[in-house]
Formats: structure tokens, C-alpha cells, sequence
């Protein structure tokens, strides 16, 4: 079974009629990248930023439509967050490249790693969750 990215990829190429090397071209990526992200069953790792970037240019997408599909093929749930477009939201809004960033990074961490950023994270929505103390 196809990814959420190669299914994206085939998807556009299908559509269009485009080759590898012209969504490369286009996007300014090598054509092995965009042959490889397009054939790979499980991408291990979230792809470089520029090379998103290159891939949506190329593909003619939106950078987030592709940084979703990238995202769940590497088994990563990019949850619906103010400042997010999913691809049949037609409301313009913009990207958090830091939400995206932590997002893709905490698969990178060990469990007890991962375990100690949910603390920390908890403590610091239960700290902004309270009133400001008055002064």
C-alpha cells in the first residue's frame, strides 16, 4: 500500500502527465529526490525543508498539502492547528514552520525523551492556562 506521499506524487504525475524529471525541473530538486519519494514505501525520516519546498514548487501544490503527505508517510499525524491549510480548506491562512518543526522532530527522540517533552509541555499549558499573578 502506497504512503501518503507517493499516492500524492503519483496522484499529480498521473493527473498531469508529468515525468519525475519535470516536477525536478520545475521545483528545483533532483529528479532521484522526487523518483525516490515517490517509489519509497516508508520514508524514515521527514524531508528537508528546501526539499518540500521543491516538491510542492514542482508538483504545483501547496507547501503544506505536501508537508502533511510527507508527514504521515513518515508516520507522523500533523493535527489540524490555527495557521495550517489542509488541502480541501480553502481558507487562506499561514504556516508555523516551528509547530512543524517540533511536529517532525519528537519521532527523532527516544520514549523517555518524548515522555519528558509531554511534561514539559503540560506544565507549560497548565502555567498559561492560570491567570497572570497581580502585581
Amino acid at each position: 500500500m502506497a504512503n501518503a506521499l507517493q499516492q500524492l506524487i503519483r496522484e499529480r504525475l498521473d493527473r498531469n502527465g508529468w515525468s519525475y524529471g519535470e516536477v525536478a525541473r520545475r521545483g528545483g530538486v533532483p529528479r532521484s529526490t522526487v523518483h525516490h519519494l515517490a517509489t519509497t514505501d516508508r520514508v524514515v525520516r521527514m524531508p528537508q525543508a528546501t526539499t518540500l519546498e521543491g516538491l510542492a514548487k514542482g508538483l504545483q501544490l501547496p507547501l503544506d498539502t505536501v508537508r502533511r503527505a510527507a508527514a504521515e508517510a513518515c508516520g507522523i499525524h500533523v493535527y489540524g492547528t490555527p495557521g495550517t491549510q489542509d488541502a480541501d480548506d480553502t481558507a487562506a491562512r499561514t504556516t508555523d514552520p516551528e509547530v512543524d518543526l517540533l511536529i517532525a522532530s519528537v519521532q527523532q527522540l527516544s520514549a523517555e525523551d518524548r515522555r519528558h517533552v509531554a511534561a514539559l509541555v503540560e506544565s507549560l499549558l497548565g502555567r498559561s492556562a492560570r491567570p497572570a499573578p497581580e502585581k
